[in-house]
């Protein structure tokens, strides 16, 4: 029952993203909307990436530094590993885990509680395709704007290492900055980019499903947010894995 459910929901889904998708009847509504959302979506998750990025930048230089200390290895390589695991993984699959969860709640919650107090079956009523019209922007904003969180989590995370090596001076700070320029490939910051732009859609499309298909009251809507928060979770970690095995494999 349970897989029938998955496939009905995966029709679902589908289906939606078919009105989604297709041209706004009034361009400049759709601009104000998509002005407004990449405000509420992508710069007001600026604070969060840049906080989360920093702190974890300085914790991943730290915990090289401190388990490759070996004369095998030159010091530069704390640098070097630090700015892979930054620019490849963290800025784009674990920041986007993140922003499921406050940025994916925040549609699903807002879309829902539109659902369960029939403001969307008010637009329904007037003739509104109601799906393109609270959906669509919402996408675009947030996919839109996912390089410039990306390129944010990328530099302070690189700066939170910077800084724990001036503090600790273990390695110094010219040797990480060595390293950081070290063998530096720029495919690997497109790469990180165009990935993390796919996780947005996914973040985006999955939330607004579960908020638009709510229904019930309160709990439900709770109910869904929670849903679409697990769900991208595991559609961004598979992904991910198909991902890099197509465009680095």
């Amino acid at each position: 029952m349970s897989i029938i459910s998955s496939l009905e929901s995966v029709g679902e889904y589908a289906l939606l993203l078919k009105r989604v998708l297709s041209l706004p009847d009034r361009f400049s509504q759709f601009l104000k909307e998509f002005l407004k959302s990449m405000y509420a979506l992508g710069v007001n998750s600026i604070w969060i990436v840049v906080i989360i990025s920093f702190f974890i930048g300085a914790v991943i230089v730290l915990q090289i530094a401190l388990n490759i200390d070996s004369p095998m290895l030159p010091s530069f390589t704390v640098g070097v590993v630090s700015r892979e695991i930054i620019l490849l993984e963290f800025s784009s699959t674990i920041m986007c885990l993140i922003l499921s969860g406050k940025v994916g709640s925040n549609i699903a919650s807002e879309l829902g509680s539109m659902r369960i107090t029939e403001q969307i079956d008010a637009l329904e009523i007037m003739g509104v395709n109601s799906a393109n019209y609270l959906i669509l922007p919402k996408i675009a904003a947030f996919v839109f704007f996912m390089p410039v969180l990306v390129i944010f989590s990328m530099f302070t995370g690189l700066f939170g290492g910077y800084i724990i090596c001036m503090v600790l001076g273990t390695p110094s700070v010219e040797t990480y900055v060595y390293g950081i320029q070290a063998f530096f490939s720029e495919a690997f910051v497109w790469y990180s980019i165009a990935k993390s732009m796919l996780f947005g859609f996914i973040i985006s499309s999955v939330a607004a499903y579960f908020g638009y298909t709510a229904s019930g009251g309160a709990l439900e809507v709770g109910e869904a947010s929670t849903r679409s928060v697990v769900i991208n979770s595991i559609l961004i970690l598979a992904t991910d894995l198909l991902f890099t095995q197509l465009a680095m494999g």
